[in-house]
C-alpha cells in the first residue's frame, strides 16, 4: 500500500512541475530552480510570485474536488455521484454569484464562502428529495435529478448575471469564474486554502468507518451501531462544505470529483480511510496538470479550466455509465 502512495505521491510532483513549466512563456527545469533559489530576474519573480502560487491553488482545489467525489460516491452509493452532477457545483455557484453581485455588507470571503457552502448543501438534498420521492434513489433518478437540478440552477445564475451587473460589476469576470478557473492567491489565501484541505482531508477521514458500513447496506449499518440517516446527513454537510470551498476557489470545475475517486479506488482500494488521500492526491494531480494545459494550448488566451476538465471527465462518464448500463 506504501509504495502505492509513494507513486501518486510522485505523480502529484510531475503534475506540479507541468504545470509550474506550461504557459505561454515556457520555463525550464533550470528556470524553475532558479526562480526557487531566489533569483532576482523578472521572469524569476514572475514565476515565483505568480505561476507556483496559481499551480499550488490548483493542486489543492483538486484536493478538494477529489475529497468531495469520495464523500457523495459513499454516502450515495452511487459510483457516479459527483458534485457537479448532483448540482452541489451548481448551488455553490449560485451562492457565490450573489455574494459577488449583491452588495451584503460582509467581508467579501466569509460572504463568499458562507453562500456557497449554503448553495451546495441546500442543491444536493434538493437532488436528493426529487430522487428518492417514490423510495431510495437509484443510479438513473438520481443522474436525472441531477442533471435537471443543474440546468434550473444553471438558467437561474445566467439570469442572477444578467440583473444584478451593473457598471461597478465586471460581468466577463464572473462569467470566467463560473466556467473555472484558479485565480494567483496572495499568501494569505493559500494558507486559507491549505487549511481547508487539511481539514477536509480530516473531517473525511472521520467519515471513513461509517461510509464503509454504509456500503454493506442500511440493515448492516445499522446492526454495527451507525444510524444511517443521521449518519448521510452529517456526510452530506462535510461534503457540501468541502466542495463550497472548492467552488469558492476555482469556479466550476466539473468531472474532477467524478474521476478521482475512480482511479483511486482502482488503484488504492475501496476501504474509505485510503480511499479518501489518494482521491485528494489524484485530484491534485489532476487539476494542476489541467490547469497547466488551460495556459498553454492558445497563447497569450487562456482556455477556462472547466472546460478542459469537461472534455476529459465527459467521455470518461459516458464510459463508466455504459458500462454500468449494459446488461
Amino acid at each position: 500500500m506504501r509504495h502505492r502512495f509513494l507513486i501518486l505521491g510522485a505523480s502529484l510532483a510531475l503534475a506540479l512541475l507541468f504545470g509550474a513549466a506550461a504557459g505561454h512563456d515556457w520555463a525550464s527545469p533550470l528556470k524553475l530552480a532558479s526562480a526557487l533559489s531566489g533569483a532576482s530576474d523578472m521572469e524569476s519573480r514572475l514565476l515565483l510570485v505568480w505561476r507556483l502560487p496559481r499551480v499550488l491553488a490548483a493542486a489543492l482545489v483538486g484536493a478538494l474536488l477529489g475529497l468531495g467525489g469520495a464523500i457523495f460516491q459513499g454516502v450515495f452509493r452511487n459510483p457516479l455521484a459527483e458534485p457537479y452532477l448532483l448540482g452541489a457545483s451548481g448551488g455553490a455557484a449560485i451562492g457565490a454569484t450573489l455574494a459577488l453581485l449583491v452588495p451584503l455588507g460582509l467581508p467579501g470571503g466569509p460572504a463568499l464562502a458562507g453562500l456557497s457552502f449554503l448553495g451546495a448543501w441546500g442543491a444536493t438534498w434538493l437532488v436528493l428529495a426529487v430522487s428518492g420521492l417514490h423510495g431510495r434513489p437509484d443510479t438513473a433518478g438520481l443522474l436525472l435529478a441531477g442533471v435537471a437540478v443543474a440546468a434550473m440552477l444553471g438558467a437561474l445564475r445566467s439570469f442572477l448575471m444578467l440583473a444584478l451587473s451593473d457598471d461597478s460589476v465586471n460581468l466577463q469576470v464572473v462569467l470566467s469564474w463560473t466556467l473555472g478557473g484558479i485565480q494567483t492567491p496572495d499568501l494569505a489565501g493559500l494558507v486559507l486554502l491549505t487549511v481547508l484541505v487539511l481539514a477536509g482531508l480530516l473531517l473525511s477521514l472521520s467519515l471513513a468507518r461509517g461510509l464503509d458500513l454504509l456500503g454493506l447496506g442500511d440493515e448492516q449499518a445499522f446492526a454495527f451501531g451507525l444510524d444511517p440517516v443521521r449518519f448521510a446527513r452529517r456526510a452530506v454537510l462535510v461534503g457540501a462544505g468541502i466542495v463550497a470551498a472548492a467552488v469558492a476557489f476555482g469556479g466550476l470545475v466539473a468531472f474532477v470529483g467524478l474521476i478521482a475517486p475512480h482511479l483511486a479506488r482502482w488503484w488504492i482500494g475501496p476501504r474509505h480511510r485510503a480511499l479518501m488521500p489518494a482521491s485528494a492526491l489524484i485530484g491534485a494531480a489532476l487539476v494542476a496538470f489541467c490547469d497547466g494545459i488551460a495556459r498553454a494550448v492558445l497563447p497569450p488566451a487562456e482556455i477556462p479550466l472547466g472546460l478542459v476538465t469537461a472534455l476529459i471527465g465527459g467521455p470518461f462518464f459516458l464510459l463508466l455509465l455504459a458500462r454500468r448500463l449494459r446488461p
